[in-house]
């Protein structure tokens, strides 16, 4: 496996723009919508103008139909372009958060790890919901600022129409508050960042309690690890008030601005009306677009704050998705039913480690350091990408480095201790695909028959998130017979009854010996009933191989072995 990233970086940038490329075709509909909607609102006070100005002239009832009628349409616009306009725009939004969702949860489950600067599985999920929703946000920020836009220039015109001081008045009262307000919205940008990486932290500390809730509590521990996310979960809310107080006043900033400037257009207008400049209905119309302009330039004003969190979110996004893979896979497939070799391996604890497991063989390997044990199942499984270990693993003959990831998931399954249960029922946790042929042997294999009888719903007995249903001793025997029914050519099973009480192990033992006789099985253990059931034993005690034989044999000949497994 070569370690070059072929991946071109995709920076926060680069996110938000493909994210308006292609959404295209429903912004421009939503600016047009929306640019309408404004546009009749707009309207609403100019109409109301030339209403008082001409009915002050021509009192006919003809005047007032048309007036009412000419309402009439303008409501209606308002009403129908809004709906529409946001229907458009929501649509688009919703849809592209769901891609980057997807976009970023499929970088997490990518059989090669992603080199992601010390990302936990909270912190992915956070980016891959709050953050993809937050960058989708940008599809209506565009055409909300152009509408927004739209109406500002319109009542500025229509102003100007009157008297152009109203016009200028309203134009560089704009862009003195876009101006104040863009420094403001820097501030806001990078305080959401801190608080969205601190919530994130949170939440990926929350993910690493749940999973070690149960034996927290086992040795007491849980009091600290409620203390450690009291503190990080303290950091999150710190910097939230932090970010709500820089949101409100920059909400409070915007909306004084506005007034003052509503006001100014009002007070401006009221005295052109008394020097006899301006008519009444001319006034009547600036007032009422003095009042209607604070919503567009409410909305305007905030399009800067809402495009940094979209900014911000897009670059937290970016950590993920433009992160190389620790390795690229190579092209190759493995032998079917080949030997499993280890040769030379240095990582972690292991120092040279060197086994063959023949194909078809049940080797057992007992290791003196569980520290060990993991180091050995993080090569195998490729949670260790050969780039970060020392020496070669071979699978059918082939260095692990050469096969695709896929390729060594078809052929070698690693299933470990601590396998997750994951809601739904009995039989979608051991056949997720609903494709095995050997699902009734692989229940009866790993002792789940009980839990199965003793439900009247047998196999399609609901299972809880995390198996909260079940007792410990019933999630492993679980997840043993998904890795039982994958019936894959080599299999490694870690501690795959240590919940188990020891009869129940007895029978596992000999279950695991019968069902895959004939397949290539490994399994790291410390239980005499699996070590028995194994062709032959491997010793692992600092990191090495240290002596081989039948169990029994090693138990009559090797007093540290008797004193590390017998029970």
């Amino acid at each position: 496996m070569m370690t070059t990233d072929t991946q071109r970086p995709r920076p926060g940038a680069a996110i938000l723009r493909t994210a308006l490329r292609r959404n295209i075709g429903a912004m421009i509909a939503g600016t047009v919508l929306m640019g309408l909607y404004q546009a009749a609102e707009t309207a609403f006070p100019i109409a109301l103008g030339l209403i008082v100005e001409h009915t002050m002239q021509d009192r006919s009832l003809g005047s007032l139909g048309v007036s009412i009628g000419s309402l009439a349409v303008i409501i209606t616009t308002v009403s129908l372009s809004w709906r529409f306009g946001m229907r458009v725009l929501q649509k688009a939004n919703t849809t592209e958060a769901h891609r980057w969702r997807v976009q970023v949860a499929a970088c997490g489950l990518q059989p090669v790890a992603r080199d992601v600067d010390g990302l936990k599985s909270g912190e992915i999920l956070t980016i891959a919901t709050e953050d993809a929703d937050q960058t989708a946000d940008i599809i209506e920020v565009v055409p909300l600022l152009v509408s927004s836009l739209v109406a500002v220039v319109v009542a500025a015109v229509a102003l100007s129409l009157a008297d152009i001081r109203l016009g200028l008045l309203v134009i560089v009262g704009t862009v003195g508050i876009l101006s104040i307000l863009a420094v403001m919205s820097q501030r806001i940008g990078s305080s959401t960042q801190e608080q969205q990486a601190k919530v994130a932290r949170a939440g990926a500390k929350v993910a690493d309690l749940i999973i070690g809730l149960r034996p927290l509590h086992g040795f007491g521990g849980n009091h600290a690890a409620f203390g450690s996310y009291r503190r990080v979960s303290t950091d999150a809310k710190r910097q939230a008030i932090t970010v709500a107080r820089v949101n409100g006043a920059y909400a409070g900033t915007a909306l004084a601005l506005n007034a003052v400037l509503a006001a100014a257009v009002s007070l401006t207008a009221g005295w052109l009306a008394f020097e006899g400049r301006i008519s009444i209905g001319e006034l009547v119309m600036a007032v009422g677009l003095a009042q209607f302009i604070m919503e567009p330039l409410k909305m305007f004003s905030e399009m800067p704050k809402y495009v940094m969190i979209a900014r911000a979110s897009a670059e937290r996004m970016a950590l993920v998705l433009s992160a190389p893979p620790v390795t690229v896979p190579g092209p190759e497939r493995p032998a079917p039913g080949g030997d499993l070799e280890v040769d030379g391996v240095r990582h972690g604890t292991l120092r040279g480690l060197k086994f063959t497991v023949v194909a078809g063989e049940f080797v057992a390997i007992a290791p003196y350091q569980p520290r060990a044990a993991a180091d050995l199942v993080a090569v195998l499984a490729v949670n260790a990408a050969p780039p970060a270990y020392e020496g070669v693993v071979r699978l059918g003959g082939q260095e692990l480095a050469d096969l695709s990831v896929e390729a060594v998931r078809e052929h070698l399954l690693v299933n470990p201790y601590d396998a997750e249960i994951f809601g739904g029922t009995l039989r979608t946790n051991i056949d997720p695909s609903g494709s095995s042929r050997t699902l009734p042997e692989a229940v009866e294999a790993s002792m789940l028959t009980d839990v199965v009888a003793l439900h009247r719903d047998g196999l399609d007995y609901a299972v809880r998130d995390r198996g909260a249903n079940l007792s410990g001793g019933q999630r492993q025997r679980l997840s043993l017979a998904r890795a039982l029914a994958a019936d894959t050519d080599v299999l490694v099973l870690h501690n795959p009854t240590t919940a188990v009480d020891a009869v129940t192990e007895q029978l596992i033992a000999r279950n695991i010996a019968k069902l895959r006789r004939g397949r290539t099985t490994l399994v790291i253990t410390s239980s005499p009933a699996l070590l028995d059931a194994a062709d032959r034993v491997l010793v692992l005690d600092e990191g090495v191989i240290t002596a081989e034989d039948t169990h029994r044999n090693l138990l009559a000949g090797d007093e540290e072995y008797c004193l590390a497994v017998a029970r």
